[in-house]
């Protein structure tokens, strides 16, 4: 038995038939679901983290990804989210490598995570995250966004980091008309994520485009702001 068998089989013994069927019709994408709670999953990926170097742990998180088993793609993306990782281009590849794989929420929002930590680790690498904006895959289009949702939440943001939210504020109004629900929510989070701690940008942002959103994503958008911010 390889060692992704053996993890792949771990994973089975965690699993139940009737939460298997209950994932399946929540994500609604026709792969396997072995119906294993994240808890478990988080426990069997502590092992595996501790048993390997930062090599070994890109190598089976990109085994496990391949397998396009569900919780076994969300055990790849939570092999590789930390904070601190040293050398961590090989992390970065794999996990960007992923995007245009993305179709669905729970897995894109845990792979989101990994990205978003290297993305930290290295801000540059935000100029291939905007490549994503013109992927033919609107999963892959909103992972641009979530991935940076970091920025949202300075308090004491430095210049750099302005720029980044501008930047993506700018990605934010390309979307604005986007007729996907799943592009509306994304825009529409980033905005109500980022007015908690800069509402004057939010609100300069929704005077110039905010009639390009469609109306739920404008109300979520604003849930934060002041009536008269927005």
């Amino acid at each position: 038995m390889t060692e992704v068998e053996a993890c792949l089989e771990a994973l089975r013994g965690q699993g139940t038939q009737a939460r298997a069927e209950a994932a399946a019709a929540q994500h609604k994408v026709a792969r396997l679901y072995l119906g294993v709670p994240v808890p478990e999953i988080d426990a069997l990926v502590a092992e595996w983290r501790a048993a390997h170097d930062i090599d070994g742990r890109v190598a089976l998180a990109q085994a496990l990804w391949q397998s396009d088993i569900h919780e076994a793609r969300i055990a790849a993306a939570k092999l590789l989210t930390q904070a601190r990782l040293r050398p961590d281009t090989a992390v970065w590849d794999c996990v960007a490598g992923w995007v245009d794989d993305f179709d669905a929420w729970a897995i894109a929002d845990h792979a989101a995570k990994a990205i978003d930590r290297r993305l930290q680790a290295d801000p540059g690498r935000i100029e291939v995250v905007e490549t994503w904006l013109d992927s033919a895959n609107p999963w892959a289009q909103r992972a641009a966004l979530v991935a940076t949702l970091p920025w949202t939440r300075q308090n004491f943001p430095k210049p750099r980091d302005l720029e980044i939210r501008d930047r993506v504020l700018g990605w934010a109004a390309r979307l604005a008309e986007a007729r996907d629900p799943l592009l509306q929510r994304a825009v529409a989070w980033w905005l109500r994520d980022l007015s908690r701690h800069d509402p004057d940008r939010v609100t300069a942002w929704l005077v110039e485009h905010g009639d390009r959103l469609r109306p739920f994503a404008r109300r979520e958008a604003t849930r934060h702001l002041s009536p008269s911010g927005g």
